[in-house]
């Protein structure tokens, strides 16, 4: 049974998304502050954490930045009333997986979850293979990528897109592949999740962010630089 930490400070929302978690057969512990989902995931392991962006003592933003701290990489999907790009690219650097808008459905959440705890456990199986190309080099298995044999930091989202496109590479992958392949369930709004991460991806990659390739009113291309 997988385990999922519910981190709101408003009881109402606390209780719906227990409701419809419980009825999927997750087993649910929660709490409503920041600092409080921090002392958890010390305390605990859980397969999955909702956070909401704004509660007292400590923000989600910061909740999660503690927990990376801690090493601890358990997936998060943060739950926010705003929808500015800011905090999305912000959530995004700091390492969370997904992103709901409020008010949201509880049924898209659910479907979230089983998409990210699916990619995260098929993560886990990976075959142990390595990509190199001059100083890049990505090793599926161990989830670590490094650039003139020092370490880049990513978040699980970077590695998951930039894992696929590696596989993928020298093939158009549309936008519609990629969000399927990535993020495991139907898109709900426009690219720009998307097109946030493939900018975050690049800058990762530093010298080699030419190797993603886009192409227009199509998608995007992941290539190794003719000589």
């Amino acid at each position: 049974m997988d385990k999922l930490l519910i981190a709101d400070d408003e009881f109402h929302i606390r209780e719906l998304i227990k409701k419809y978690a419980q009825h999927e057969g997750y087993e649910v512990f929660e709490v409503d502050n920041g600092a409080d989902a921090v002392e958890m995931c010390k305390k605990d392991s859980f397969d999955l954490i909702i956070m909401d962006v704004m509660m007292p003592k400590t923000d989600g933003f910061e909740a999660a930045k503690a927990i990376r701290k801690e090493n601890v990489y358990t997936p998060i999907i943060m739950l926010s009333a705003r929808g500015e790009e800011y905090d999305r690219i912000n959530g995004f650097e700091i390492g969370v997986d997904d992103y709901v808008v409020k008010p949201f459905s509880p049924k898209e959440l659910m479907m979230r979850i089983r998409a990210v705890l699916k990619r995260t456990k098929a993560n886990d199986t990976a075959h142990a293979d390595i990509f190199i190309y001059k100083g890049l080099k990505v090793d599926f298995a161990a989830r670590v990528v490094t650039i003139d044999n020092e370490r880049v930091n990513m978040t699980p989202r970077e590695y998951d897109l930039l894992f696929y496109m590696i596989r993928n590479q020298g093939i158009a992958l549309s936008r519609e592949q990629l969000i399927s392949h990535v993020w495991g369930y139907d898109f709900f709004g426009d690219d720009r999740t998307l097109d946030t991460h493939i900018k975050l991806l690049r800058k990762s990659l530093k010298n080699y962010a030419n190797m993603i390739v886009t192409l227009r009113g199509v998608g995007y291309r992941f290539e190794i630089p003719k000589t």
